[in-house]
């Protein structure tokens, strides 16, 4: 699918292996053109912040994991939308938890959109082909 976006990455922060492998699967089975850009856990996704300052291309969204380790993806959250520069990245939350007060906190911080992972892969493929088709050719962004 061609759309104006298809140069900039896809920032996918995650922790877990097999989660990240079915992430990675499902978007490159509905054929993304956007290169994927992975961290594995919240420190690891805010070391990106300086390649960014440093004229690196910004993430066209960033799939943001929440529980992780060493920095959880709800400080990730507040850090990158607490920047000036960097603030209007799309953040999509794609966790496990289906919590309330997870879905409460990160909307409050800032998230996008929150989307609790599906287990199985057919699911999951129809959560990428929505994520890609709204974040790269409904919604516009700056």
């Amino acid at each position: 699918m061609l759309t104006e976006n298809t140069n900039n990455p896809i920032l996918l922060v995650e922790d877990n292996p097999i989660d990240l492998d079915l992430t990675l699967r499902a978007f490159a089975a509905k054929k993304l053109s956007n290169p994927m850009q992975v961290a594995r856990d919240g420190e690891e996704a805010l070391k990106y912040i300086e390649r960014w300052e440093q004229g690196d291309p910004k993430p066209v969204v960033i799939l943001l994991d929440l529980n992780m380790p060493k920095i959880n993806g709800l400080e990730v959250l507040r850090v990158i939308k607490s920047h000036p520069d960097f603030k209007t990245i799309p953040v999509v939350i794609l966790t496990t938890s289906s919590e309330s007060s997870d879905l409460q906190t990160a909307y409050q911080s800032g998230a996008n959109s929150y989307i609790v992972k599906p287990v199985d892969f057919e699911k999951f493929l129809d959560v990428a082909s929505h994520i890609d088709l709204y974040w790269r050719v409904i919604n516009k962004s700056l």
